[in-house]
C-alpha cells in the first residue's frame, strides 16, 4: 500500500474543484433511469422501439422490453463510470464539495440526456415519442416539451455550475480554510 511519501500515492490538494464530469455522468444516468422507469414502465407512454414496433403483439412487447433493458444497462453504465470518476478524483484529496456544483452538474447531465435522446430517438430516428398514448397529432408537442425541459435543465445546471465555482459557498467557519 502506498504512503504519501511514495511515488503514485494520492496527493492531498486543498480546495480542488468538484468533479463535474462525475456529476454529469450521474445526471445522464438519472435522466435515463427517470425516462425508463417513469415513462417506459410506470406511465407506459412509450418503449424503446414502440414507434417501429407498436405494442400490438407479445412479440413486439418482448422486443421492446429487451431494448428497454439494453437502454437501462447503458444508463447504469453512466452511473458506474460517474462513481468511478468521483472515487478517483476524491480519493486522498480534499475536494471543495459544492451543493451548487453537484446539483448543476446533475442538471447538465440530465438536460444533455433529454436533448440527445429527444433529438436522436424522437426526431431523427423516430424510434419512439414521449407520449404515444395521446392522439398522434399531439406527439410533436410532447416531444418538443421534452426538449424544452432538457434545455431548461441544461441552462439551469450551467448557471448553477458557474455560481458553484465562484467564491466558496456559505459554510461553517470550521469547514472553510
Amino acid at each position: 500500500m502506498a504512503t504519501r511519501d511514495q511515488p503514485g500515492a494520492p496527493v492531498p490538494t486543498e480546495g480542488a474543484d468538484f468533479p463535474v464530469a462525475a456529476g454529469v455522468l450521474f445526471g445522464l444516468g438519472l435522466g435515463g433511469f427517470f425516462d425508463g422507469i417513469v415513462l417506459h414502465q410506470v406511465l407506459q407512454w412509450h418503449h424503446m422501439l414502440s414507434s417501429w414496433y407498436p405494442i400490438t403483439s407479445i412479440e413486439n412487447l418482448e422486443r421492446n422490453t429487451l431494448w428497454d433493458g439494453i437502454f437501462h444497462s447503458a444508463t447504469y453504465v453512466f452511473v458506474v463510470i460517474g462513481l468511478f470518476v468521483l472515487w478517483r478524483r476524491a480519493r486522498g484529496r480534499h475536494l471543495r464539495w459544492s451543493n451548487r456544483a453537484l446539483i448543476g452538474s446533475l442538471l447538465v447531465g440530465w438536460g444533455l440526456f433529454n436533448l440527445v435522446e429527444g433529438l436522436i430517438d424522437h426526431h431523427w430516428l423516430g424510434v419512439h415519442h414521449v407520449n404515444e398514448r395521446v392522439d398522434r397529432s399531439y406527439w410533436l408537442a410532447w416531444d418538443l416539451g421534452f426538449l424544452a425541459w432538457g434545455l431548461a435543465m441544461l441552462l439551469g445546471g450551467l448557471w448553477l455550475l458557474r455560481r458553484g465555482r465562484g467564491p466558496a459557498e456559505a459554510a461553517p467557519a470550521a469547514v472553510r480554510r
